[in-house]
């Protein structure tokens, strides 16, 4: 756990227009600066970002956040990996708590091996681009495979030469630690004595995390090796984990999120291929089976995974693959198989960006569909394998089990049914031998209650009660950002605004539960003197909190700084207007509570005796005095 102390001095370094400005370009617009979403796709710019109460906030698809949740909704981190990533950027040094010796341990090693991997990259890129070996070997080798220098120097790749162990010497030169060198799997250790390269004479790819640290590496053989492996990858370590890997995720992730749909394809040379022509929301698996951890990183950006393998019969063996799990994760899986004897590394080159993915578009396969077809045409005539091809598609189609997918489900039974020339009730049922009582619970999550119709004599009455609650919070939320704003200043020279605002609705509800809760809380805080403020809410624990108060304290307008030109003595822009805004706040949220009085006391009205309605007129009287009171009092001060 990050400590208290930590977290706040992260966030008092935190320049949010430092930051955003990374992702965004940013033009300053009055007071606040405004830019094209990073989060959908516009023309004209309603990302608006305010320094002064260092939030941002989108007008066009109502993203909004602080420096850390934009760095969680954008870069897709953990609030402990956003803050991490924060506190590198403005050097603050992370204190623990709770933390045990055996986890100080790891997190040391985890951070030496990272350096021990970013010196590395450095030694291989050298390597490669200022040796003659590895110009002459690898460099050419690179050239006749398409690659430009460009994309060599993007995905940083380097290679390991094969005279001399150069690598070893230069590792121990630095007196880095020889147990974790030999867990980086750079080099080993031959006789207990001499350390050799482990990856030499291989052209070397760098393997990154997320958030571009640079984790491993996988090492391809340069020509025929029959005694050799064509890859050696990284051991696992405390920072390098299998199952965890997505090469090229670091370089694809935004582009993923952009185009809300991840391609996978097998090898590091496809993702750096598709990369080079243009097509940058594609990973790699590494060549190894999917994985359900891979398969959360995927769903971190998108839903839609499009799995781009060769067509040979490896190929749709490797393809199918993880097809269970990507189904329990919620993914929509399809898949595009390349022509046998091609690859996507050679099919882009061969066939140019349009071309690709016209044809990526155009042979796209429901995966759940594809594998039922394979494996009808496996079972041919014979019956059992067909019995055996309806229990394996029954099992696969109980893997979708999250609510929100039931209909998908549903599809695919009908689709299912139709191709194995079965019933779908008994489909259906078998399917629920596997789901057991999943399935149930999961329809039973997403099903939902008709309204109960109501007569036309009664629709005007729940109109208008809607509209007076619509009416009802407005003026609250209005409340709530008048407090947050100037709660703070001197009503007169005795009490602040807060005490002011606090004392004229204590007879007064607030109705809903979220600004009850925030204006509590600030009541709170303020009570302990500890001066709160909107900035106070937007590192909230509770995020509908920091969205409240985002919502209400940004505006997609501002007074042009030009009115004060064009009307001298005025002084429009840089008028104290807090009294009249928390008066006018204030009485119209009164107001709205006395309507709704008017309201509910005329409903009662229309069911009570004679005696009790003598008592409402008493009310309603009295209602209409405070009401008129109110209403010259808001008069006057739109006056002034």
């Amino acid at each position: 756990m990050i400590t208290p102390q930590t977290i706040e001095q992260i966030k008092n370094r935190i320049d949010i227009l430092d930051v955003i400005g990374d992702y965004v370009k940013l033009k300053k617009r009055g007071a606040n600066y405004l830019g094209l979403c990073p989060f959908h796709n516009e023309k004209t710019p309603s990302f608006t970002v305010s320094p002064v109460k260092e939030l941002y906030k989108c007008f066009g698809c109502g993203k909004s956040g602080n420096t850390i949740t934009f760095l969680m909704e954008h870069n897709k981190l953990s609030y402990v990996e956003a803050l991490k990533w924060l506190a590198e950027r403005y050097h603050v040094p992370i204190e623990e708590t709770e933390v045990s010796a055996e986890q100080v341990q790891q997190q040391h090693a985890a951070d030496s091996l990272y350096i021990i991997n970013s010196h590395a990259q450095k030694f291989f890129s050298n390597a490669l681009l200022h040796t003659d070996e590895g110009r002459q070997i690898a460099l050419s080798y690179l050239y006749e495979r398409g690659f430009t220098d460009a994309i060599i120097d993007k995905f940083q790749l380097g290679y390991n030469p094969s005279a001399n162990h150069p690598l070893a010497p230069d590792l121990i030169s630095h007196q880095f630690n020889p147990e974790l060198l030999l867990k980086s799997g750079l080099v080993v250790r031959r006789n207990d004595q001499e350390w050799i390269d482990n990856y030499r004479n291989r052209i070397i790819f760098p393997i990154h995390n997320n958030t571009g640290k640079m984790i491993g590496f996988g090492a391809r053989i340069i020509g025929k090796n029959d005694k050799s492996p064509k890859y050696v990858n990284t051991p696992e370590n405390e920072i390098y984990v299998k199952s965890k890997v997505l090469y090229g995720i670091y370089f694809a992730r935004l582009a993923i999120d952009k185009a809300d749909e991840c391609l996978l394809v097998e090898g590091y040379t496809d993702v750096i291929s598709l990369h080079q022509a243009g097509i940058e929301n594609v990973v790699a698996s590494g060549g190894t089976s999917l994985t359900v951890d891979q398969l959360r990183i995927i769903k971190k950006y998108t839903d839609n995974l499009t799995i781009i393998y060769d067509g040979d019969a490896a190929g749709i063996k490797a393809a199918l693959r993880g097809l269970d799990m990507a189904l329990e994760e919620g993914l929509n899986v399809k898949l595009v198989l390349i022509p046998d004897k091609e690859d996507p590394d050679s099919y882009v080159r061969q066939l140019g960006t349009v071309a690709f993915n016209d044809f990526v578009a155009t042979h796209k396969k429901d995966f759940i569909i594809f594998q039922l077809e394979l494996l009808l045409k496996e079972a041919g005539n014979d019956v059992a394998k067909k019995n055996a091809v309806v229990n394996q598609i029954a099992e696969t189609l109980s893997k979708i089990n999250k609510a929100e997918d039931f209909w998908k489900q549903q599809q695919y039974i009908k689709q299912s049914a139709t191709l194995l020339n079965v019933d779908e009730a008994g489909l259906y049922n078998l399917i629920n031998t596997y789901k057991r009582n999943e399935l149930a619970k999961a329809e039973k999550k997403n099903s939902f209650n008709l309204p109960t119709p109501t007569s036309p004599a009664s629709q005007p009455d729940a109109n208008e009660d809607i509209l007076l609650l619509q009416q009802d919070e407005l003026q609250e939320r209005n409340l709530l950002r008048a407090l947050l704003e100037h709660g703070l200043k001197q009503w007169d020279e005795n009490i602040t605004m807060a005490d002011f605002v606090f004392q004229e609705i204590e007879n007064f509800e607030i109705e809903n539960t979220l600004i009850h809760q925030t204006i509590q809380e600030y009541r709170q805080l303020y009570e302990q003197e500890q001066q709160p403020d909107a900035k106070t809410f937007l590192y909230h624990e509770n995020s509908a909190i920091r969205k409240l108060v985002i919502t209400i304290t940004v505006s997609p307008f501002e007074l042009s700084q030009k009115w004060d030109e064009k009307i001298e003595g005025l002084n429009i822009t840089n008028r104290d207007v807090a009294h009249q805004d928390i008066l006018l706040s204030v009485d119209y949220f009164k107001l709205r509570k006395i309507k709704k009085m008017f309201v509910q006391n005329q409903k009662d009205m229309e069911n009570a005796g004679i005696e009790e309605q003598m008592r409402l007129i008493e009310v309603h009287k009295h209602l209409k005095v405070i009401e008129r009171e109110l209403t010259q009092k808001i008069g006057t001060v739109i006056l002034k």
